[in-house]
């Protein structure tokens, strides 16, 4: 009688787990830490902004939005290292109210404007899932921050002013975001990086080993068998 012989040949495959996109605890103490401070350099940066926005208005009234990426810096920022939805929002409003709280010429208005500017932001993040962070969306979502607020600023702030100079502003401001908010961010964060703070997140090992690397996989690698 033939004796049958197992053909089973064990799994080499290790189950590719997904990446939560649930916020954590240490993902709101840090998304707070970080806006929190990047709100005080909100404050801070009111003191530059007015005389070189006065100074480059009268060359060309209009771009003197090419200095308020700085107000943008907060939601890329937290998006990067925190990478949940809703982080870049999250981040502007905490950003905003603390700029509020410290005393700003703006009031409380600069809560709807971290309002907007955060949504402009988390658009950007959310067509990508929430996956990709590699420097050409973080630009594009600096960009959308940029995009909103100058839309937003032209309808609140200069609404009586003629088209070519809400072009301006508005051109001007999607720039801002792009390179003040969005290349700026994802220098911070690589600064960051380099310190180790950030070891406990991707963002902080990626940026910390000099990689490009800004997909989130969620899952491990392949184990071969002996």
């Amino acid at each position: 009688m033939p004796v049958g012989t197992s053909s089973a040949v064990p799994s080499t495959t290790v189950p590719t787990a997904r990446r939560s996109l649930r916020w954590r605890v240490v993902d709101i103490v840090v998304a707070s830490v970080l806006a929190v401070a990047v709100g005080v350099v909100f404050k801070l940066w009111e003191l530059g902004y007015e005389p070189l926005s006065a100074a480059v208005a009268l060359l060309l009234p209009g771009t003197q939005a090419l200095f308020g990426g700085v107000w943008l810096l907060a939601g890329p920022i937290v998006a990067i290292v925190v990478r949940k939805p809703g982080a870049a929002l999250f981040a502007e409003i905490v950003a905003a109210s603390v700029e509020a709280l410290l005393g700003t010429q703006w009031g409380w208005s600069t809560l709807e404007a971290g309002l907007v500017q955060g949504l402009g932001a988390e658009i950007v993040l959310a067509l990508f899932l929430y996956r990709v962070y590699r420097l050409p969306v973080v630009v594009l979502a600096g960009a959308a921050a940029g995009l909103a607020m100058g839309i937003n600023d032209s309808v609140l702030w200069y609404a009586g002013y003629d088209a070519a100079f809400k072009g301006v502003y508005i051109v001007c401001g999607t720039i801002s975001g792009a390179v003040i908010a969005g290349l700026g961010s994802w220098l911070i964060v690589r600064a960051l990086a380099r310190t180790g703070v950030l070891s406990s997140f991707a963002a902080g090992r990626e940026h910390a080993g000099g990689g490009r690397g800004g997909r989130e996989h969620g899952g491990r690698r392949p184990t071969t068998a002996a």
